[in-house]
């Protein structure tokens, strides 16, 4: 179980990766660096297993752009603070999800700024009434309001990126702009398993098992899911504790 805010660093230069290091010990002692990474390639194969609360990214590394990193991973839940020399990708950044963006060489009240900004937002998603079901219903947020929605009749839910589609029972869905990590703990406790980085299912619409590497499910609405080899083991262990 985790006790401090964990932070993950991004960036090509040993020596960027030690000022924010430095800055976060001495400003947010709360705040614990658990990993850094010189690369894309380092930073992925950490990032698809691990979510941590804060991921400074600087955007130009060297074997490739913080975007061509997020496209591949698709389903973050981090609060994201980039880090440039350059100016130009501030929009760029704002597209992806960036809490906030600093330009090099970074000052100090900025950074401060930025991370009070990312601690907000995690106390936030912590209180927030979507992440609170309450009579077994969960609050949804839409342009308009939100929509109080029964997870019982939450067949499927499908990431996108930095966005989340819910499949209900009427065959009606719904799209958040939340990623599906912060529903799938919540799920949880209520018969969903994610079995694959794209699809979380509420178990209790399974229809079928098909299988395979990994293996197929068919849920009530018909759709036909795959799950990754890496969920399967798990998967089929849950289905055994369904009643």
């Amino acid at each position: 179980m985790k006790t401090k805010i964990q932070a993950c660093i991004i960036d090509d230069e040993q020596d960027g990766r030690d000022y924010i290091s430095l800055l976060l010990e001495n400003e947010f002692p709360d705040v614990q660096t658990v990993f850094q990474a010189a690369s894309i390639e380092e930073a992925y194969v950490y990032l698809i297993k691990n979510s941590p609360d804060i991921l400074f990214l600087d955007i130009q590394l060297s074997d490739g752009t913080a975007f061509d990193l997020l496209s591949k991973i698709k389903d973050i839940s981090s609060q994201i603070i980039f880090i440039t020399a350059f100016e130009n990708f501030a929009i760029q950044a704002i597209k992806n999800g960036a809490t906030d963006y600093l330009l090099k060489p970074i000052k100090k009240i900025d950074f401060i700024i930025a991370v009070n900004k990312a601690l907000e937002n995690i106390r936030k998603n912590k209180i927030s009434p979507s992440n609170s079901p309450q009579n077994n219903k969960i609050s949804l947020p839409s342009l308009q309001g939100f929509k109080m929605i029964s997870i019982a009749d939450i067949i499927r839910c499908e990431a996108d990126s930095s966005y989340t589609t819910f499949y209900l029972t009427d065959k009606s869905k719904i799209v958040v702009s939340k990623t599906m990590h912060e529903f799938e703990e919540l799920l949880f406790e209520h018969h969903f398993f994610r079995i694959h980085h794209k699809h979380l299912i509420n178990l209790s619409h399974l229809k079928e098992y098909i299988k395979g590497k990994g293996g197929q499910v068919i849920m009530t609405d018909d759709s036909v899911l795959d799950v990754s080899v890496r969920k399967k083991n798990d998967f089929l262990s849950r289905i055994d504790f369904i009643e």
